[in-house]
């Protein structure tokens, strides 16, 4: 279609699909000319490859798969305090890894919470380290995002659809046949190819609770060979193996989301009769709580190891926090100016390069991308002195991926609803995007600005490589701490990065829908 017969332009998001694309490869391209050519993969490659495999496909069945029923609880029933419960489905996602971690061994740990209880029935402790425990670790991050994603395809589902079901006397397997598998079949895949995605490039959880060589992920094995040998062909082959699984993943999940919706309907209250019964309470009450516990119990445990600390914080954690709150403001403007013009462009038909472009940030690892920028800014300027700007466009590519998988759905349902009414009335261009696309989006926008917000918060990986030891992030500032056996101070240095990740995401996804529908 050509560009006189759009609402708006399709260039400015193809200009920032080609700035992302240039970033991402151009990084990766200064990475593989560093490097020295004619080495192919050794077997501890062959292993990493296999247990990236295994773990991300396990973590994606076991994260959906639990996602799916919490999810439709959440759709089917109102109770106090489930705005903020589905705010806090964000939490463990937008964690600060080291402090999710650490949270998880107090609960399930050799010596935690769970363990403990264990032995009171004269029963063996967990074992967290290896497999089982990576898989619990991601299933703990990315099952609330798993559920958001679904609970978005619920709510999608007008509510006039199922009055009519129910006035036609479908009982509840009928309304599943007719309303829910099919949304489950358009959302599913896309959730699994995401969730896969992000297990692809697990750096920090297998770092700390792998179990060595045979636990080791390919992200793991591309720090190992900056970091230890500085091999940077073995690193650029590795980064361009995850980025065809990922690219796999990416294409997958864009071909099968692209079935068509409900429509749209009018905005009336939800009302499910098939969620009516005891039993249909019972079971949604019960994976709302066990959700829910899964959720708070290491949460909590963040905090009770936190407090006593708190009040011993010095004067350069403050400013580290001062730092990451710039990092993580300037981080979101940019994904922002990213991200809209490139959903709205892949909503009005010009998608293909641009999904893949925007979905390259998943593939690439951090640690390469800042590794790239260090070899092209060292000639011309002082990397040390670029640490913030240079950081916060990393963070900003890295959260690209997951505010185009928020956008883009709603981004077309509004182009595909107001986009022909609009240019009958001669309103183009930015008018269009003022009037029309951004106020109808704002719930979309704050959940993405939230979520990039909160990551980059929590960033450890490109500061670590850009900062000088007069400079520090506060996860940074955390990591310098632990190394100098500060626990206590450490502790309550990760509880105040807890609560600026978390308040930043809030505040953010608050404000996006305010008079909105959740």
């Amino acid at each position: 279609m050509a560009d006189c017969a759009q609402p708006v332009s399709p260039r400015l998001g193809i200009g920032a699909a080609i700035l992302v694309a240039a970033l991402i490869l151009g990084t990766l391209a200064a990475v593989a000319l560093r490097a020295e050519p004619g080495r192919g993969l050794g077997s501890s490659d062959w292993a990493a490859l296999r247990f990236t495999l295994i773990q991300a496909c396990l973590s994606a069945g076991l994260s959906v798969a639990l996602a799916i029923p919490v999810a439709r609880a959440l759709a089917r029933r109102r109770f106090r305090g489930r705005r903020l419960l589905i705010s806090l489905l964000g939490a463990p996602f937008i964690l600060p890894v080291i402090v999710a971690i650490l949270g998880l061994l107090t609960v399930f740990g050799r010596a935690g919470w769970f363990s403990s209880g264990l032995a009171l029935l004269g029963l063996e402790p967990v074992q967290i380290y290896g497999l089982h425990g990576v898989v619990l670790a991601h299933v703990f991050f990315n099952l609330p995002l798993a559920t958001r994603l679904v609970l978005q395809g619920w709510q999608e589902i007008p509510a006039e659809r199922f009055r009519l079901a129910a006035q036609l006397g479908a009982d509840a397997r009928a309304m599943r046949q007719l309303l829910e598998y099919p949304m489950l079949k358009r959302i599913v895949p896309g959730a699994l190819a995401v969730v896969f995605a992000i297990c692809l490039s697990s750096f920090a959880v297998a770092l700390t609770l792998g179990g060595g060589p045979r636990a080791t992920t390919i992200e793991l094995a591309i720090y190992q060979a900056f970091r230890f040998d500085f091999d940077l062909g073995r690193a650029a082959l590795l980064s361009g193996l995850q980025l065809i699984l990922t690219g796999a993943a990416a294409l997958v999940a864009v071909r099968v989301a692209a079935g068509e919706g409900f429509g749209t309907g009018l905005d009336r209250p939800l009302q499910r009769w098939d969620g009516s019964t005891a039993a249909a309470r019972l079971v949604d009450g019960l994976w709302i709580v066990l959700a829910a516990g899964f959720l708070l119990l290491p949460l909590s445990a963040i905090v009770l190891a936190g407090l006593p600390g708190i009040l011993t914080l010095t004067g350069a954690v403050w400013m580290a926090a001062l730092n990451s709150i710039m990092v993580a403001a300037l981080s979101t403007v940019v994904l922002l100016l990213l991200a809209l013009p490139m959903a709205t462009a892949v909503a009005l038909g010009r998608g293909g390069m641009i999904e893949v472009a925007g979905i390259l940030g998943l593939a690439a690892s951090p640690l390469v991308i800042g590794t790239g920028l260090f070899i092209v800014i060292y000639p011309i300027a002082d990397p040390f002195a670029l640490a913030l700007p240079v950081t916060a466009l990393v963070n900003a590519v890295m959260a690209l991926p997951f505010a185009l998988r928020i956008l883009v759905p709603r981004a077309r349902a509004v182009v595909g609803r107001y986009g022909r009414l609009a240019l009958s009335l001669d309103m183009r261009g930015l008018a269009f995007v003022w009037r029309v696309l951004l106020p109808r989006m704002r719930p979309q926008i704050g959940f993405a600005a939230g979520l990039a917000a909160a990551l980059s918060m929590g960033d450890l990986g490109v500061i670590a490589l850009f900062a000088d030891p007069e400079f520090a992030t506060l996860p940074l500032q955390v990591y310098r701490l632990m190394g100098a056996y500060r626990m206590e101070a450490a502790a309550g240095a990760a509880l105040l990065l807890l609560a600026l990740s978390m308040a930043a995401f809030w505040i953010l996804d608050r404000g996006g829908r305010w008079h909105a529908e959740a």
